[in-house]
């Protein structure tokens, strides 16, 4: 059952709708939803601080939580044989996790935090609920990260980093 948030929490998630309307960036996440519809995906998101050096999830991981970011960077790297390699840089008014997420196979890269993150995660199973409740902002959010994927394939720069 979704539990709604209380006002003061509700009110947390206008730093991430900040970012999201100031991101002109090539993987720029474009999710446009009234207060309303924010204050209600809101309470189907937990909010997530994340430390330098720390790691979101390791290439591999079977979790398929999508990420949406606030503040900070998050560093997107492929292990290989030789060791990691950087393949994009992910910063604030984007996602991360987008390719877990719509495809239900393991992780495709390792993402780290580069420098100090606020993130707000949606798992499966909040999507699901949200879907049912609320298809209207369910959709909203998967065209949102669709196009993250989309813009990150016809990058060369971000292509890889589908994760």
């Amino acid at each position: 059952m979704n539990t709604p948030l209380p006002a003061s929490d509700a009110l947390e998630v206008q730093g991430l709708i900040d970012a999201i309307t100031h991101n002109q960036g090539d993987d720029s996440l474009m999710l446009v939803l009234s207060p309303s519809q924010w204050e209600t995906l809101a309470s189907y998101m937990q909010p997530v601080t994340m430390a330098a050096g720390q790691m979101l999830f390791k290439q591999g991981a079977t979790d398929r939580t999508l990420y949406f970011v606030e503040s900070g960077s998050l560093s997107v790297h492929f292990e290989d044989r030789q060791g990691h390699t950087r393949l994009a840089t992910i910063g604030a008014g984007s996602a991360v996790g987008e390719g877990g997420f719509f495809s239900h196979m393991p992780r495709s890269a390792t993402v780290q935090v580069g420098s100090a993150c606020r993130l707000w995660s949606l798992s499966p199973m909040r999507f699901a609920e949200l879907s049912h409740r609320k298809p209207e902002i369910a959709l909203q959010v998967a065209m949102a990260a669709g196009s993250v994927v989309a813009k990150r394939l016809f990058s060369s720069k971000y292509r890889a980093a589908v994760t």
